[in-house]
Protein backbone atom coordinates (compact mmCIF):
# COMPACT_ATOMS: atom_id res chain seq x y z
CA UNK A 1 0.00 0.00 0.00
CA UNK A 2 1.30 3.45 -0.92
CA UNK A 3 2.29 5.78 1.87
CA UNK A 4 0.34 9.05 1.91
CA UNK A 5 2.31 12.17 2.78
CA UNK A 6 1.06 15.76 3.02
CA UNK A 7 3.58 18.51 2.25
CA UNK A 8 2.91 22.19 2.88
CA UNK A 9 4.84 24.87 1.04
CA UNK A 10 4.94 22.50 -1.93
CA UNK A 11 4.84 25.21 -4.59
CA UNK A 12 8.51 26.14 -4.26
CA UNK A 13 11.88 25.41 -2.71
CA UNK A 14 12.32 22.61 -0.21
CA UNK A 15 8.65 21.63 -0.17
CA UNK A 16 8.43 21.31 -3.96
CA UNK A 17 11.66 19.31 -4.23
CA UNK A 18 10.57 16.94 -1.47
CA UNK A 19 7.17 16.45 -3.08
CA UNK A 20 8.76 15.44 -6.39
CA UNK A 21 11.39 13.21 -4.77
CA UNK A 22 8.87 11.33 -2.61
CA UNK A 23 6.46 10.96 -5.52
CA UNK A 24 9.25 9.54 -7.69
CA UNK A 25 9.78 6.91 -4.97
CA UNK A 26 6.14 5.81 -5.24
CA UNK A 27 4.73 7.79 -2.31
CA UNK A 28 1.30 9.37 -2.75
CA UNK A 29 1.96 13.05 -2.12
CA UNK A 30 -0.61 15.73 -1.34
CA UNK A 31 1.17 18.97 -2.17
CA UNK A 32 -0.33 22.07 -0.61
CA UNK A 33 0.30 25.79 -1.00
CA UNK A 34 -1.66 29.01 -1.42
CA UNK A 35 -1.06 28.97 -5.18
CA UNK A 36 -0.05 25.63 -6.63
CA UNK A 37 -2.53 24.71 -9.34
CA UNK A 38 -0.43 26.09 -12.24
CA UNK A 39 2.64 23.95 -11.48
CA UNK A 40 2.50 21.40 -14.28
CA UNK A 41 5.37 19.27 -12.99
CA UNK A 42 3.44 18.69 -9.77
CA UNK A 43 -0.13 18.53 -11.06
CA UNK A 44 0.75 16.15 -13.92
CA UNK A 45 2.68 13.69 -11.73
CA UNK A 46 0.69 10.49 -11.22
CA UNK A 47 1.65 10.34 -7.53
CA UNK A 48 0.95 13.98 -6.64
CA UNK A 49 -2.35 15.63 -5.82
CA UNK A 50 -2.14 19.41 -5.52
CA UNK A 51 -4.47 21.38 -3.24
CA UNK A 52 -4.71 25.02 -2.26
CA UNK A 53 -4.00 25.80 1.38
CA UNK A 54 -3.55 29.04 3.29
CA UNK A 55 -1.76 27.96 6.45
CA UNK A 56 -2.85 31.16 8.25
CA UNK A 57 -6.58 30.50 7.70
CA UNK A 58 -8.39 27.99 9.92
CA UNK A 59 -11.24 27.78 7.39
CA UNK A 60 -8.74 26.90 4.65
CA UNK A 61 -7.09 24.27 6.86
CA UNK A 62 -10.44 22.71 7.79
CA UNK A 63 -11.52 22.57 4.14
CA UNK A 64 -8.15 21.09 3.15
CA UNK A 65 -8.25 18.28 5.73
CA UNK A 66 -11.89 17.50 4.94
CA UNK A 67 -10.97 17.11 1.27
CA UNK A 68 -8.17 14.71 2.23
CA UNK A 69 -10.40 12.63 4.52
CA UNK A 70 -12.99 12.36 1.75
CA UNK A 71 -10.38 10.66 -0.42
CA UNK A 72 -8.06 8.85 2.00
CA UNK A 73 -8.69 6.85 5.16
CA UNK A 74 -5.43 7.94 6.81
CA UNK A 75 -2.29 10.02 6.40
CA UNK A 76 1.16 8.53 7.05
CA UNK A 77 3.22 11.69 7.10
CA UNK A 78 3.09 15.47 7.29
CA UNK A 79 5.99 17.65 6.17
CA UNK A 80 5.57 21.26 7.29
CA UNK A 81 7.76 23.11 4.80
CA UNK A 82 5.74 26.33 4.50
CA UNK A 83 7.52 29.35 5.92
CA UNK A 84 9.41 32.57 5.25
CA UNK A 85 11.83 34.94 6.96
CA UNK A 86 10.89 38.31 8.47
CA UNK A 87 14.29 39.96 8.89
CA UNK A 88 15.06 43.42 10.23
CA UNK A 89 15.86 45.12 13.52
CA UNK A 90 13.44 44.41 16.35
CA UNK A 91 13.11 48.19 16.74
CA UNK A 92 11.94 48.59 13.15
CA UNK A 93 9.96 45.49 12.12
CA UNK A 94 6.24 46.34 12.43
CA UNK A 95 4.42 44.16 14.94
CA UNK A 96 1.90 43.26 12.25
CA UNK A 97 4.75 41.64 10.32
CA UNK A 98 5.97 39.91 13.48
CA UNK A 99 2.51 38.46 14.08
CA UNK A 100 2.35 37.22 10.49
CA UNK A 101 5.76 35.58 10.91
CA UNK A 102 4.48 33.65 13.92
CA UNK A 103 1.22 32.81 12.14
CA UNK A 104 3.05 31.26 9.17
CA UNK A 105 6.06 29.68 10.88
CA UNK A 106 4.36 28.43 14.04
CA UNK A 107 0.67 28.96 14.75
CA UNK A 108 -0.57 27.89 11.32
CA UNK A 109 1.48 24.72 11.62
CA UNK A 110 -0.04 23.96 15.02
CA UNK A 111 -3.52 24.64 13.62
CA UNK A 112 -2.95 22.17 10.77
CA UNK A 113 -1.52 19.55 13.14
CA UNK A 114 -4.53 19.82 15.43
CA UNK A 115 -6.96 19.26 12.56
CA UNK A 116 -5.07 16.52 10.70
CA UNK A 117 -3.88 14.46 13.68
CA UNK A 118 -6.95 12.14 13.73
CA UNK A 119 -5.96 11.03 10.20
CA UNK A 120 -2.30 10.54 11.15
CA UNK A 121 -3.29 8.51 14.22
CA UNK A 122 -4.84 5.96 11.85
CA UNK A 123 -1.43 5.26 10.33
CA UNK A 124 0.66 2.37 11.61
CA UNK A 125 3.77 4.58 11.58
CA UNK A 126 2.86 8.26 11.53
CA UNK A 127 5.48 10.95 11.00
CA UNK A 128 5.43 14.72 11.42
CA UNK A 129 8.49 16.45 9.97
CA UNK A 130 8.79 20.11 10.91
CA UNK A 131 11.23 22.12 8.79
CA UNK A 132 13.03 24.45 11.14
CA UNK A 133 16.47 25.94 10.50
CA UNK A 134 19.89 26.21 12.08
CA UNK A 135 18.25 29.36 13.46
CA UNK A 136 16.20 27.10 15.72
CA UNK A 137 19.19 26.62 18.02
CA UNK A 138 21.07 29.88 17.54
CA UNK A 139 20.52 33.62 17.09
CA UNK A 140 21.71 36.54 15.00
CA UNK A 141 21.17 40.26 14.73
CA UNK A 142 18.47 41.47 12.31
CA UNK A 143 16.75 38.10 12.16
CA UNK A 144 14.90 38.26 15.46
CA UNK A 145 11.35 37.31 14.56
CA UNK A 146 12.52 34.55 12.23
CA UNK A 147 14.77 33.07 14.92
CA UNK A 148 12.04 33.47 17.53
CA UNK A 149 9.59 31.59 15.31
CA UNK A 150 12.04 28.74 14.71
CA UNK A 151 12.98 28.43 18.39
CA UNK A 152 9.27 28.23 19.21
CA UNK A 153 8.68 25.69 16.43
CA UNK A 154 11.39 23.45 17.86
CA UNK A 155 10.04 23.66 21.40
CA UNK A 156 6.55 22.88 20.11
CA UNK A 157 7.95 19.89 18.21
CA UNK A 158 9.73 18.55 21.29
CA UNK A 159 6.56 18.76 23.37
CA UNK A 160 4.48 17.26 20.57
CA UNK A 161 6.89 14.33 20.25
CA UNK A 162 6.34 13.42 23.90
CA UNK A 163 2.57 13.72 23.60
CA UNK A 164 2.30 11.63 20.41
CA UNK A 165 4.74 8.87 21.32
CA UNK A 166 1.87 6.82 22.77
CA UNK A 167 0.30 6.75 19.28
CA UNK A 168 3.55 5.68 17.56
CA UNK A 169 3.70 9.06 15.80
CA UNK A 170 7.26 10.32 15.52
CA UNK A 171 7.92 14.06 15.44
CA UNK A 172 11.19 15.11 13.82
CA UNK A 173 12.87 18.49 13.30
CA UNK A 174 14.96 19.14 10.17
CA UNK A 175 17.34 22.11 10.39
CA UNK A 176 18.61 23.28 6.98
CA UNK A 177 21.18 26.01 6.60
CA UNK A 178 20.97 28.62 3.85
CA UNK A 179 19.48 26.76 0.89
CA UNK A 180 19.53 27.67 -2.79
CA UNK A 181 15.91 28.84 -3.13
CA UNK A 182 13.95 32.07 -3.58
CA UNK A 183 13.79 32.35 0.22
CA UNK A 184 16.85 34.59 0.40
CA UNK A 185 15.61 37.04 -2.26
CA UNK A 186 12.21 37.40 -0.59
CA UNK A 187 13.81 37.77 2.84
CA UNK A 188 16.26 40.42 1.64
CA UNK A 189 13.49 42.41 -0.05
CA UNK A 190 11.45 42.40 3.16
CA UNK A 191 14.44 43.30 5.32
CA UNK A 192 15.54 46.24 3.18
CA UNK A 193 11.97 47.50 2.93
CA UNK A 194 11.80 47.90 6.74
CA UNK A 195 15.41 49.17 6.94
CA UNK A 196 15.56 52.40 4.91
CA UNK A 197 18.88 53.96 3.92
CA UNK A 198 18.44 56.48 6.74
CA UNK A 199 18.15 53.67 9.32
CA UNK A 200 20.95 53.26 11.89
CA UNK A 201 20.74 49.53 11.06
CA UNK A 202 21.17 49.94 7.29
CA UNK A 203 24.87 48.99 7.17
CA UNK A 204 24.18 45.90 9.26
CA UNK A 205 21.24 45.01 7.02
CA UNK A 206 23.36 45.22 3.89
CA UNK A 207 25.90 42.88 5.50
CA UNK A 208 23.14 40.47 6.48
CA UNK A 209 21.86 40.57 2.90
CA UNK A 210 25.28 39.46 1.66
CA UNK A 211 25.41 36.59 4.10
CA UNK A 212 22.04 35.05 3.24
CA UNK A 213 22.76 35.08 -0.50
CA UNK A 214 25.49 32.46 0.02
CA UNK A 215 23.76 29.06 0.06
CA UNK A 216 25.53 26.10 1.59
CA UNK A 217 23.18 23.41 0.27
CA UNK A 218 20.61 22.65 -2.42
CA UNK A 219 16.95 21.72 -2.13
CA UNK A 220 17.93 18.20 -3.21
CA UNK A 221 20.30 17.99 -0.22
CA UNK A 222 17.53 19.00 2.17
CA UNK A 223 15.00 16.69 0.51
CA UNK A 224 17.31 13.71 1.03
CA UNK A 225 17.53 14.58 4.71
CA UNK A 226 13.75 14.87 5.02
CA UNK A 227 13.25 11.52 3.31
CA UNK A 228 15.84 9.97 5.61
CA UNK A 229 13.92 11.29 8.61
CA UNK A 230 10.67 10.04 7.10
CA UNK A 231 11.93 6.51 6.49
CA UNK A 232 14.25 5.83 9.44
CA UNK A 233 12.91 3.17 11.79
CA UNK A 234 14.12 5.15 14.79
CA UNK A 235 14.57 8.71 13.57
CA UNK A 236 16.65 11.20 15.49
CA UNK A 237 14.91 14.13 17.11
CA UNK A 238 16.86 16.57 14.93
CA UNK A 239 18.60 16.35 11.58
CA UNK A 240 21.03 18.81 10.02
CA UNK A 241 21.94 18.57 6.36
CA UNK A 242 25.73 19.02 6.40
CA UNK A 243 28.30 17.37 8.65
CA UNK A 244 29.73 20.75 9.66
CA UNK A 245 26.27 21.92 10.67
CA UNK A 246 25.85 18.85 12.88
CA UNK A 247 29.14 19.67 14.58
CA UNK A 248 28.16 23.33 14.98
CA UNK A 249 24.81 22.51 16.57
CA UNK A 250 26.43 20.08 19.00
CA UNK A 251 29.17 22.57 19.87
CA UNK A 252 26.98 25.61 20.39
CA UNK A 253 25.51 24.20 23.59
CA UNK A 254 29.00 23.89 25.06
CA UNK A 255 29.81 27.58 24.58
CA UNK A 256 29.25 30.32 27.12
CA UNK A 257 26.57 32.88 26.32
CA UNK A 258 29.27 35.54 25.97
CA UNK A 259 31.13 33.47 23.38
CA UNK A 260 27.90 32.80 21.50
CA UNK A 261 27.39 36.58 21.34
CA UNK A 262 30.89 37.07 19.97
CA UNK A 263 30.40 34.45 17.27
CA UNK A 264 27.06 35.98 16.24
CA UNK A 265 28.66 39.44 16.09
CA UNK A 266 31.59 38.13 14.05
CA UNK A 267 29.19 36.78 11.42
CA UNK A 268 27.94 40.32 10.78
CA UNK A 269 31.37 41.89 10.15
Amino acid sequence: MKKIVVITGASSGIGRQTALDLANQGVQVIGAARTIENDQALSNHQNITTMNLDITSHASIAHFVTAISDQYSHVDGLVNAAGYGAFGALEEVPLAEARNQLDVNLLGIVDLIQVILPLIRKSADGRIINISSLAGQSYSALAGWYYISKHALETMSDVLRLELKQFNIKVVIVEPGITNTNWARITIDKMLSVTPKSSPYRQMAERQAQLITKPTQTTADVSRTIIKAMSAKRPKNRYQVRFMDRIAMKSIHLLSYALQDRLAERMMR
